[in-house]
């Protein structure tokens, strides 16, 4: 097969020449790559890693977490700028994200970290005072504290027995702020639907109670997103496989 055209004052690349050039590009690439690879798993991940996540998720969840994974990686240094809204990875230098919802920009990877349900909770003394709802039905005459971040917004599906239902709840709060409308819940306000990772602690010491348990509600994944790349630095993976090994079974 002929890959160069050649003249006696130049010379060039035939179809067949460009498309092998192009192919052994890639291939060296691929190399490249592999070595990277085995590079790193022979050195100490260092270097500044860059998280965001949900304020509360970074809080009650991740904060806690991270002592081990610094002790374990005392190279790496963590900056974690936090916002409500979601920050652009590409544009911000992010290097890792914890997301609940699903994943939108295909220049992102995501990978699922855990189902996260969503479950109903009010204070003891709200249902003292206002009765505790024994079906989805009864919410319509309760005090819903409203998520408004959540496309589904007024509406709470429940599902129970393969029967699916959907509610039209109303209250006289919404935020979108998941901690606001746990601490409206805290103190009597309401009824809301909030990931159970929020409540854990609450629901032990009793200031919270779970409503409605039999029945299945929303769920809001939870999955840890980082942009696209044909190498991933090691402090990077290092990360994701810590944070995947504390988290991945941890409400399933």
């Amino acid at each position: 097969m002929k890959l160069i055209n050649r003249s006696s004052r130049e010379q060039s690349l035939t179809e067949a020449g460009s498309h092998y050039f192009e192919q052994c590009l890639s291939v060296l690439g691929e190399i490249d790559e592999m070595e990277a690879s085995v590079r790193a798993r022979t050195t100490s991940p260092k270097g500044l890693l860059r998280i965001t996540a949900p304020v509360p998720f970074a809080r009650l969840v991740l904060a806690p977490l991270l002592p081990e994974f610094l002790a374990q990686y005392p190279d790496i240094k963590i900056d974690m700028p936090l916002e409500e809204r979601h920050l652009d990875l590409i544009s911000e230098g992010i290097d890792v994200a914890i997301r609940a919802r699903k994943l939108e920009d295909s220049s992102l990877i995501a990978k699922p970290l855990f189902d996260n349900p969503l479950i109903l909770v009010a204070s003891p003394t709200y249902l003292s005072d206002r009765g505790i709802p024994v079906s989805p039905a009864d919410l319509k005459s309760h005090d819903c504290i409203v998520y408004s971040l959540n496309k589904f917004l007024n509406n709470w599906h429940f599902s129970k027995d393969g029967s699916d239902q959907t509610v039209a709840v109303s209250g006289t709060f919404r935020s979108n702020s998941g901690e606001t409308n746990l601490a409206l819940v805290l103190a009597g306000q309401g009824i809301t639907q909030i990931p159970v990772w929020m409540v854990d602690e609450h629901l032990r010491k009793g200031e919270l109670v779970q409503l409605l348990s039999e029945y299945e509600t929303d769920h809001m994944p939870i999955n840890i997103v980082y942009p696209q790349s044909r190498y991933l630095p090691l402090k990077v993976r290092c990360f994701i496989d810590f944070i995947s090994d504390k988290l991945g079974d941890r409400y399933r």
